[in-house]
């Protein structure tokens, strides 16, 4: 199993948009995970996470956790996201971010999907 490693995929959130405003040209894609390892991303900070449950079931996710400056770890562990539901997904660098800066989210199901948006800085 391999985790889906998202760049292209995250969106830049723009505070004008191009005018005139067409049909679709603010429309921004779900990713859903290749298997149950999940999606994982280079953090800035400045992320905001979507989570999607596409499915007719409940599922879950984990935002996975990494040693903290203390050696403390602690996973958001398996959030319960109902049929068609859809969650804000915390994604805190401290304590969560991993080799290369990864933030690392996993699921029971393929049939929750992702949006990752990046503010700019400064919004």
């Amino acid at each position: 199993m391999a985790v889906k490693t998202l760049s292209t995929e995250i969106k830049d959130i723009i505070k004008y948009p191009a005018l005139p405003v067409t049909a679709d040209s603010l429309d921004v894609p779900e990713t859903a995970p290749d298997d149950t390892s999940g999606i994982d991303f280079v953090a800035t900070g400045r992320e905001i996470v979507i989570a999607h449950n596409t499915g007719g079931a409940p599922f879950t996710f984990t935002v996975v956790s990494v040693a903290d400056a203390y050696g403390r770890t602690g996973d958001i562990s398996a959030y319960s996201l109902g049929a068609g539901e859809f969650a804000k997904v915390p994604v805190p660098i401290a304590g969560f971010a991993g080799a290369g800066g990864k933030i690392n989210v996993t699921v029971s199901n393929v049939a929750i999907k992702f949006l990752v948006l990046r503010a700019p800085n400064p919004l």
